[in-house]
């Protein structure tokens, strides 16, 4: 997969726009937009057009609608869900006497934007003539808060360049803005039109709210905006208020005077519900704006770059030797962190709240992917994150019933809970679901300790996990426990028997469950989880079958994976990629072809259930069948590539994923941004290079590099303990910077690592190894080109 020109500079702590590109506007909205896992505000151009897509969205608040099935079934989920783009307070009109400011129409003198990373602003500088030659500069500065989650601001300064002039502010919060044209692509958000309908609307001095509900999900979502004059307001200012139901407006108008600034800051509020009357809900967007502008805008960025320094600290990962890797890594990690930070309650989705794509929905990608980072940098998120998916246990249950199942059966997809994909051999087979959620809740109480956790939200979800497998499996005549008809993390395969991840995982989330019961006799007493029941889960367990080919030394990725013909690669043009877009799935699932790492990807969480030798076997045949249609598929080829050997393919794989909406890989950056490939770049470089591994509630590391990367460091913190970890091309460094000791393995050897008792070990040498082949064309980029 090659990569295309970066339009952006390289630098260690920022992403610059140094021109505006109007045919980039969606990419650019996604790769601009700022969050804080409640509130989410694409990087729409101030003037609210040129606009890609418009965006903003609030964690959790969304339409449902119904599903349309040519032909339904039994069991199919019967309503969609959508994310909607809530009341929009980013546009900011600007009239120059009786001429707008477009960036359209005038001349753009100059513009860029700034992405900057230790300080959560995203910067805009304008310079702009109009056709009648007023001139202008404009300078904005936007932050949503870490430290106040329902709020965001902006800052905006107008300046006059030779001339002085008359001139008007419309600052809007506007409902209902039309969305972008649909398009036949699953992977794109569904197209309600205007949902929200009015309830509330009111506007005093500079400041206003308006309410609205949407028409099925019945949520009621209110949005308010203050305004803040700063300096230049005592040149003939005059300001009005203006209120209809989809549109609020205060204008400023003012005389401006070259080298005398107009500066006045915007404050947004956002608060929603789906019990609380539109009243209650304006009166908290009140509070909030009230709180917000007594902070005013430098106490905020007080705060925010405060966050963010505490942050950096525990958070930051670097890699020597590749500047645009390590400025890669670092958006990687300021959009993880502005995707989870104050869900508190609510989902963190695949996209974040950086777009519209997938309809805002979360997946399993969560669980696999960004919380195992994020239980060793802010395991308070995971929490939130473990939290929620309990909290929509009773609705799994449910779920569950109507399958015929036990226990309970995690949604593929949702935002409130319910089922929504109507492609039904994911929604109702992608059982591994289950296992993901379990691995994430094993993995944060292994790394917190959180035994509160473990007995209640914790302990019920690895107890309904556990039982839906002994209901969903069976016993074959050779005393094996199977589980069919199934579907795994690859989409290109449906409904299979025996496919080595779900076996895998249920097989780990059994054992999980089994261990956590009995160790907390409360829990298993309150589920009703008899001893019987629990030795069931380990006999189970204990007895599941992986299947194994001996003829070609690989575990199948399913039973009967290997019996079907192999892709046609040779025959496939770049211009066919991805396959789902041009070929029906009656030939994909008939077909060895592989969408996304699927056994790859079992190796890397399942590690100890296969040998050495297994896992370079089967890393190289599965190289030449996966097309990585899905942008999970890289970091995870990139950490096994390194474990098994294939360092410079694993540095390649690496780049992939940290460039996937940098570089717009997969072309749908303007969606939103892949969360779970930016976090899998990190884990490329943690579990990647690093070697790092958790199963069994003890952390392992492998590190080794590539002869190019001189150095990596990356920090670990484990039940209050944080390490530090550097690793060169002959010896790792582990350093504890806060706690008393944390106990780990490296390459095999028990440590102890205590405070100001630094360690350096030495690292093995790599045996070269020969390159493994792709399919043809899927071969990732090479850096040498």
């Amino acid at each position: 997969m090659s990569e295309p020109d970066a339009p952006w500079p390289v630098e260690p702590w920022a992403v610059r726009e140094r021109e505006l590109d109007l045919d980039q506007l969606a990419r650019t909205e996604s790769v601009f937009a700022l969050s804080n896992g409640h509130l989410g505000l694409r990087g729409n151009l101030d003037e609210g057009e040129p606009r890609g897509i418009s965006g903003t969205y609030v964690n959790g608040f969304y339409e449902s609608y119904p599903l349309q099935y040519g032909e339904s079934g039994y069991g199919f989920a019967e309503d969609g869900e959508t994310a909607v783009n809530v009341q929009d307070g980013k546009i900011i009109h600007l009239m120059l006497e009786d001429e707008p400011v477009d960036m359209l129409r005038g001349s753009v003198l100059h513009h860029e934007r700034v992405l900057d990373f230790r300080t959560g602003i995203l910067d805009r500088d304008v310079g702009w003539r109009s056709t009648y030659g007023r001139e202008v500069k404009i300078h904005t500065r936007r932050l949503v808060s870490f430290t106040q989650r329902s709020v965001a601001a902006i800052e905006y300064t107008i300046e006059a360049v030779e001339k002085p002039m008359r001139v008007a502010v419309q600052s809007n919060l506007v409902a209902n803005l039309p969305a972008q044209e649909e398009i036949k692509d699953p992977r794109k958000a569904k197209n309600l039109g205007a949902v929200l309908e009015p309830r509330l609307a009111r506007g005093f001095e500079l400041r206003a709210v308006l309410a609205h509900s949407t028409r099925n999900s019945q949520l009621t979502c209110a949005a308010g905006m203050e305004h803040l004059i700063v300096e230049g307001g005592t040149q003939d200012l005059h300001t009005a208020v203006y209120v209809e139901e989809d549109l609020a407006r205060v204008t400023i108008s003012c005389q401006l005077t070259p080298g005398k600034p107009f500066r006045f800051v915007k404050f947004m509020a956002y608060h929603w519900s789906s019990r609380q009357s539109p009243e209650f809900l304006r009166d908290q967007v009140t509070a909030s704006l009230a709180n917000a502008s007594a902070e005013g805008w430098d106490g905020l960025l007080r705060d925010q770059r405060a966050f963010l320094d505490r942050y950096w600290e525990k958070a930051d990962v670097t890699l020597e030797g590749d500047p645009a890797v390590q400025q890669a890594l670092r958006f990687s990690l300021f959009h993880l962190l502005q995707a989870g930070a104050r869900i508190e309650g609510r989902a963190l989705a695949a996209k974040g709240l950086t777009g519209p794509g997938y309809d805002g929905h979360a997946f399993w990608d969560t669980e696999t992917f960004v919380l195992p980072f994020l239980t060793y940098v802010m395991p308070e998120v995971v929490r939130h994150a473990l939290t929620w998916r309990h909290s929509i246990l009773d609705l799994a249950r449910q779920r569950a019933v109507l399958l015929g199942l036990a226990g309970a059966t995690l949604p593929w997809r949702t935002i409130h809970g319910e089922e929504c994909s109507g492609y039904w051999p994911a929604g109702s087979a992608a059982l591994h679901v289950n296992a993901d959620v379990a691995d994430a809740v094993r993995r944060y109480v292994d790394a917190t300790g959180d035994d509160e956790f473990a007995e209640n939200e914790g302990g019920e979800l690895l107890v309904e996990t556990a039982r839906l497998w002994i209901s969903a499996g069976c016993y074959d005549h050779d005393g094996n426990f199977r589980i069919d008809g199934v579907t795994g993390p690859d989409e290109y395969s449906a409904l299979v028997d025996n496919n080595v991840f779900t076996n895998m995982g249920a097989q780990t989330n059994l054992r999980a469950a089994a261990a956590t019961a009995t160790r907390l006799p409360a829990l298993a007493e309150r589920m009703g989880a008899a001893p019987a029941e629990l030795q069931g889960w380990r006999d189970a367990a204990d007895a599941m079958f992986i299947p194994y080919d001996e003829r070609l030394g690989v575990n199948p990725q399913d039973q009967g994976f290997l019996l079907h013909e192999p892709w046609d690669f040779a025959q496939t043009s770049p211009e066919q990629y991805p396959l789902l877009l041009h070929f029906p799935y009656f030939q994909l699932y008939r077909r060895q072809v592989i969408k996304q790492a699927d056994v790859v990807l079992a190796m890397h969480l399942h590690g100890g259930e296969f040998t050495a030798e297994q896992k370079r076997r089967n890393f190289d045949y599965y190289e030449g069948l996966t097309v990585r249609d899905s942008s999970l598929s890289a970091c995870t080829q990139a950490i096994m590539a390194a474990e098994v050997g294939h360092l410079d393919l694993s540095y390649d794989y690496l780049r992939e994923a940290a460039f996937v909406d940098l570089h717009n890989l997969h072309r749908n950056t303007g969606d939103g941004l892949h969360i779970a490939s930016l976090a899998g770049a990190v884990l490329a470089v943690t579990n990647g290079f690093g070697g790092m591994r958790d199963s069994g509630g003890r952390l392992r590391f492998c590190p080794q590099l590539p002869s190019d990367v001189p150095e990596v460091s990356f920090a670990v913190t484990v039940r209050g303990a944080r390490m530090r970890v550097r690793i060169d091309q002959e010896r790792a460094r582990y350093e504890l910077e806060t706690g008393a000791e944390i106990a780990f393995e490296h390459w095999g050897e028990a440590v102890r690592l205590e405070a100001g008792t630094p360690l350096e070990l030495a690292t093995p040498p790599i045996a070269k190894l020969p390159r493994p082949a792709q399919p043809r064309g899927r071969e990732p980029a090479r850096r040498d080109g």
